[in-house]
């Protein structure tokens, strides 16, 4: 009787741990890495995401932003997490598909240690300048960047972001020379560009909106096939350029080995946040477009990116190490 009673109170002790673990899909805080510093357009756009996959999903997203070696400590960070669904990083042009040829060794390839759960947006870059150079249109930059023979200067994100390699193509195009400097997210890089330190930035439209419409900086063109809505008058840079075209995309990535559930769960709340009219109306008012891609269609979308950007890095042979 003893050894009954005892029995019956240590399945009762484990009932909880087992509800606990078999408690459904998400059950606590998830975590959104972000690979750059707070307030540029990456985490612009991450935070007006994870506000409302969180209210979606039913669970805080806390955004964790980890800048540094070209996105890829944020990557790494993913890809070495528990594949449980809990753990999510923006993955962006940089860390996704420019990185694999601009680090001879990476401390963890995103198309091996990395799933794809779907596009959050895509949205153009801008060409903007400071105090550091007159030039009122693209033309006037390219002319007044030959005469400087490589001693103009433009800042970006990170090495090899869509912000670097955007104004790599840019002057490859152009056939101009400048000077990158570097910096750990857009933010910081506008800074610079403001205070007339450095001459121009390609960077995305959420990080320099602000700037333009307080006229701290000028904005010379648009990067994507067409004219922005929200920068109706600014023209593209393929109207100088023919042929360019370039754009900041970001979307959703999580640990191979997430199980299908957790990652049909996840796309499913994606895309009733990318789909409702606060997420796209606040998008589209910094000029990005909702995604509409789930993991598959992400997927083969990053490996066209790869190819296509490291004919860019080739050209201009860039490398990080």
């Amino acid at each position: 009787m003893m050894l009954h009673r005892r029995s019956l109170i240590a399945a009762t002790a484990a009932l909880p741990f087992a509800a606990r673990a078999e408690d459904p899909f998400p059950n606590r805080a998830l975590r959104l890495l972000v690979p750059y510093a707070a307030g540029g357009g990456t985490d612009a756009v991450a935070r007006t995401f994870a506000a409302r996959l969180g209210s979606t999903l039913g669970q805080t997203v806390v955004v964790d932003n980890k800048p540094g070696a070209g996105g890829n400590i944020a990557t790494e960070a993913c890809a070495t997490a528990k594949p449980d669904g809990y753990t999510l990083l923006v993955g962006n042009q940089g860390p996704m598909a420019a990185n694999p040829s601009l680090f001879r060794r990476l401390p963890a390839d995103p198309a091996t240690t990395l799933t794809p759960v779907g596009l959050i947006a895509d949205a153009p870059l801008v060409v903007v300048v400071g105090p550091k150079t007159r030039a009122a249109t693209l033309a006037a930059l390219i002319a007044e960047a030959k005469a400087a023979k490589g001693d103009m200067t433009y800042a970006s994100a990170s090495n090899g972001s869509a912000s670097h390699l955007a104004a790599a193509l840019m002057c490859q195009l152009g056939g101009f020379e400048a000077t990158h400097i570097p910096f750990r997210g857009a933010a910081p890089g506008l800074t610079e560009v403001v205070a007339g330190n450095i001459a121009f930035m390609v960077t995305t439209l959420p990080s320099v909106t602000g700037l333009i419409q307080g006229g701290q900086v000028r904005a010379l063109a648009v990067t994507g096939t067409a004219r922005a809505a929200v920068l109706p008058d600014v023209p593209t840079v393929a109207e100088t350029l023919p042929g360019y075209r370039a754009t900041a995309w970001y979307g959703v990535m999580v640990p191979k080995g997430v199980p299908q559930p957790v990652l049909d769960k996840l796309w499913t709340a994606m895309r009733a946040t990318l789909t409702s009219a606060e997420v796209g109306e606040r998008l589209r008012g910094e000029g990005a477009e909702p995604g509409t891609m789930d993991g598959a269609a992400f997927g083969r979308f990053i490996a066209e990116e790869r190819t296509r950007w490291a004919g860019v890095i080739r050209a201009a042979n860039i490398t990080l190490d």
